[in-house]
């Protein structure tokens, strides 16, 4: 079966990163019709909003994590049975199947109960114990396949329910004394000893060796109720296979089975399997209905979820659990921090402005055409990215890729990216804290850990009121994230600057530090705790690095 691998961006995701998901999943599908899926491991943003419902695509799915599920591994796909199955049949088809427990299930799938060889072996301990077959209930039909006979005279749907189960090997005269109405007789082709047993009322004569039953006794097992079945075998054969002819429900586990759902992780059902000495465990989905069963064995080598990630590398911003995922590429445009993979991967890294550029650029590489809808995301992931051109982290060939995209989109770049800007900066409705975390990112310098996050916007104004309802929250995710130091950046598209909110000790110090804002230009510039930094647009080139050599 063919696995899908996800295409998931960062944490907090921003508009390249859910574009450039969606895009590139478009394009490995086309590439090599396989089933990738783009998602995203964070809520969509105003301005990502925009741009999906500008252009009619749906958001990706969420995912809050990419841990290893039941199924994501290969478990034993073996076919659910009727508990009405004997256990000849059931022994067989685990022969053939090569397993040792067997799942029965309802008409509609749903699993009933469980049948291990060890249950099979167990019956047969009950040899003494001459009544079993009827206090299991067997149809007669299991008697007949298990004994490959034919059904002479009765129907094969009635069940045995009532007696129990000997051999004639008395002569009639002391027959009389041990058979009892209801009793199943297994005998040979003595005429007098079948017509005692239906005279003594059995519930059902079995001939042995292919001996039959002549007209006459048909005649008279019609008319006592008696059931007549013709089998090949002979009698001591007979008697040892009848018990096998038991339905499994009579010995199957129908209580306190040990289930797990196919959506379960593997680490949570790994200890539970250790704890029990069951070889396999039943797999059920949301409903119950049966799938297929799980052992130990399944888990050894299990592979994780297929994923890729785009727009970033570190695993402190990858969706949680990306450290048990089958990792199968990298597309990013961040400084290298790169999860750790057991194998070798795909690994694409260009020094340009938006992962939406290069995935512009693996289209145009490979031939593959690029429609009206991924042209308007992968253009406007760059128009976002760039600030329009505007961020230095701009370059040519990001640039010349929007300025494609926009012709095939069918759109006007000022136009368009003055909309989306304005969409991005439509904050009402939204509380402080999910402001802050809109566009959030944590980072490492040494030992040193800190959290940036950013609002771009075109409104002064709501820059400035932002300044005073943000500072609060600052501290606030400084002691949940466990940071040295938390920084806000409030960035002016039209103005080209920010307005940098700090917190912690040694916050400010440190970025009076990193631009050189020593002497009179602190006193300008440094208005505690907000720092402004003119041309400062760009979290990742022109204030993360910053940061890394102060602090290194």
């Amino acid at each position: 079966m063919m696995r899908k691998t996800l295409v998931v961006g960062h944490k907090n995701p921003d508009t390249d990163s859910i574009c450039s998901a969606i895009c590139y999943a478009n394009l490995k599908r086309k590439l090599t019709g396989g089933i990738f899926e783009p998602a995203r491991a964070g809520q969509v943003n105003p301005e990502t909003q925009f741009v999906l419902e500008y252009f009619g695509v749906e958001a990706p799915r969420l995912l809050n994590t990419v841990r290893t599920q039941v199924k994501d591994i290969e478990i034993g796909v073996t076919e659910g049975v009727k508990k009405d199955i004997s256990l000849k049949n059931a022994w067989n088809l685990m022969q053939k199947a090569n397993v040792v427990t067997l799942a029965t299930v309802t008409d509609n799938g749903l699993l009933e109960g469980l049948i291990t060889v060890g249950d099979i072996t167990k019956s047969y301990m009950n040899v003494l114990d001459s009544s079993i077959l009827s206090k299991a209930s067997t149809q007669y039909s299991n008697i007949v396949e298990t004994l490959e006979g034919d059904m002479v005279v009765g129907d094969e749907n009635d069940f045995f329910s009532r007696g129990k189960v000997l051999v004639a090997a008395a002569n009639p005269d002391m027959m009389e004394f041990y058979i009892e109405p209801h009793d199943l007789v297994i005998l040979g082709n003595r005429y007098e000893s079948q017509l005692c047993a239906i005279e003594m009322e059995a519930s059902c004569i079995i001939v042995c060796e292919g001996a039959g039953a002549s007209r006459t006794i048909q005649k008279l097992a019609q008319e006592k109720g008696c059931n007549v079945i013709a089998t090949p075998y002979d009698t001591y054969t007979a008697a040892r296979l009848i018990n096998q002819s038991m339905p499994i429900s009579y010995f199957m586990k129908t209580d306190h089975l040990v289930t797990f759902s196919d959506e379960d992780y593997i680490d949570d059902i790994r200890e539970v399997m250790t704890s029990k000495r069951h070889r396999d465990f039943p797999i059920v989905d949301k409903n119950g209905h049966y799938k297929g069963m799980i052992s130990r064995r399944h888990l050894l080598g299990s592979r994780g979820k297929p994923v890729i990630l785009v727009d970033h590398n570190e695993k402190e911003q990858a969706v949680d659990g990306i450290e048990s995922a089958d990792l199968q590429e990298i597309i990013d445009h961040h400084k290298l921090g790169a999860v750790e993979t057991i194998a070798p991967v795909y690994f694409r890294n260009q020094p340009v402005g938006c992962t939406a550029t290069i995935v512009y650029q693996m289209y145009r590489e490979t031939g593959t055409e690029i429609e009206q809808k991924i042209a308007g995301l992968l253009c406007s992931a760059i128009l976002s990215d760039t600030l329009l051109f505007r961020s230095p982290t701009c370059t040519a060939v990001d640039k010349a890729a929007a300025i494609d995209l926009a012709k095939i989109a069918g759109i006007e770049l000022e136009e368009y990216a003055g909309k989306m800007f304005a969409a991005g900066s439509d904050l009402k409705g939204k509380s402080d804290k999910e402001i802050f975390y809109q566009d959030f990112k944590r980072f490492e310098a040494g030992k040193v850990k800190f959290g940036v996050g950013q609002i771009s916007s075109v409104n002064a104004e709501e820059l400035a009121d932002l300044e005073i309802r943000l500072i609060p929250v600052l501290k606030q995710a400084r002691q949940e994230h466990g940071t040295d130091m938390m920084f806000f950046m409030l960035t002016n598209i039209l103005t080209e600057s920010t307005q940098l909110l700090c917190e912690g000790p040694g916050a400010e110090q440190l970025i009076i530090k990193a631009f050189h804002l020593e002497g009179e230009d602190a006193n300008i510039q440094v208005k505690s705790p907000v720092i402004s930094l003119p041309g400062v647009v760009s979290r990742k080139k022109q204030l993360i690095p910053v940061i890394m050599i102060a602090e290194g």
